[in-house]
């Protein structure tokens, strides 16, 4: 067999076949025109079974000889090829648009509809990879073999619970006052007064409360999180992380979810007693209760299934916020744009999820009559 490279083209019934022969290392010939054929869209085959060695010059020469077939769509045999030829050449064939590709009608509505379908799935798939991911690095750090650190733990609860009290009272305080006062306004009209702390105590203690925690939480928190995250990505200090075999759920996610389970049924306490005690100005200021007799149907109305309510409510907004915020910025792009759209879909998807999961939950609860 003779070592000198060959290259030469046969025509086989309808399909053109380009044999190559012998060694093509530090060859930097061309390669010989197709035959003519009756059809511009004629298959191809190339036969290399004789080919003794291959370099790069001999891949850009195929590339160049079959890229105008591929344009035009042309059924490519390469499986004679060795491998590594092999898959250099349907790689860069295959990202050839066809020639007809800018010429071609808009997708209709069925093909619109069948994209949007198909990045819906792959976005809950998405989704559902990464709680999995996250409970895998929950189950790693309750066995004691995880990335995670301590010190980040504490500083994640500090920044995520008392700096977060001013902004929950604020909002907390204003809604408590706007549901007293309305309610109050009703009761009034049946001389029923004595059922504000009733009306109060129940709605921002198992309703009130964790909804407007988890919607403060998603603006202040998750945002902040997405933001700190797709910076991060942005820098390559993620992959400077799993390059160093540190685990970026355990290490970035982690102490971020942990925080929020935390501090999440300590923030709804603490807005449940704000919500209570402005319930408390309008009754006793505004419509002429007494304090005492306030108070009294307070702790009537406050059964413990009503506040264990609110606050598994409160618990689990907290950590749907951190799931949002912390899965938006480990799949935020590489640009300070991408960071930007990462934040907003964080808090934008913390609310949807927020109120998904309020709906649900009301519903089983009341269906359990708890």
């Amino acid at each position: 067999m003779s070592d000198a490279p060959e290259a030469s083209w046969h025509t086989e019934d309808t399909v053109r076949v380009l044999r190559l022969s012998g060694d093509w290392r530090g060859h930097r010939g061309t390669l010989p025109e197709p035959p003519p054929s009756n059809e511009d869209t004629a298959p191809v085959r190339v036969d290399a079974s004789e080919l003794r060695s291959w370099d790069a010059p001999l891949a850009a020469a195929l590339w160049q000889q079959l890229e105008p077939g591929a344009r035009q769509q042309t059924d490519v045999d390469l499986r004679s090829l060795p491998e590594g030829l092999q898959e250099i050449l349907a790689l860069a064939l295959g990202s050839v648009p066809p020639a007809s590709a800018t010429n071609a009608a808009p997708p209709g509505r069925i093909a619109a509809l069948g994209a949007r379908v198909s990045a819906g799935i792959a976005l809950r798939r998405k989704t559902l990879g990464f709680v999995g991911e996250v409970l895998l690095s929950v189950g790693r750090w309750m066995r004691g073999r995880s990335d995670m650190r301590a010190s980040d733990l504490m500083w994640q609860i500090e920044q995520t619970g008392p700096r977060s009290l001013p902004i929950v009272a604020l909002v907390c305080f204003l809604v408590g006052l706007i549901v007293a006062y309305m309610g109050a306004s009703q009761l009034q009209r049946f001389g029923a007064q004595t059922y504000i702390a009733d009306l109060v105590t129940i709605g921002v203690v198992r309703e009130v409360a964790a909804l407007l925690v988890g919607i403060v939480l998603s603006g202040r928190v998750g945002a902040a999180f997405a933001a700190q995250i797709g910076s991060m990505r942005a820098n390559e200090e993620v992959d400077a992380l799993t390059t160093m075999g540190v685990n970026p759920i355990d290490f970035l996610v982690l102490p971020r979810v942990l925080a929020l389970l935390i501090v999440g049924p300590l923030l709804t306490a603490f807005g449940a007693v704000v919500g209570m005690l402005v319930g408390w100005l309008v009754a006793v200021g505004i419509f002429g209760v007494t304090p005492l007799e306030y108070v009294y149907a307070s702790f009537e109305a406050m059964t413990l299934p009503h506040v264990l309510v609110g606050l598994f409510k409160g618990t689990v907004y907290s950590v749907l916020v951190a799931l949002a915020g912390c899965l938006q910025g480990m799949s935020a792009g590489r640009s300070a744009q991408a960071v930007g759209d990462a934040t907003t879909a964080s808090v934008v998807q913390a609310i949807v999820w927020i109120v998904v999961a309020a709906s649900m939950l009301t519903v089983v609860f009341q269906r359990l009559n708890i």
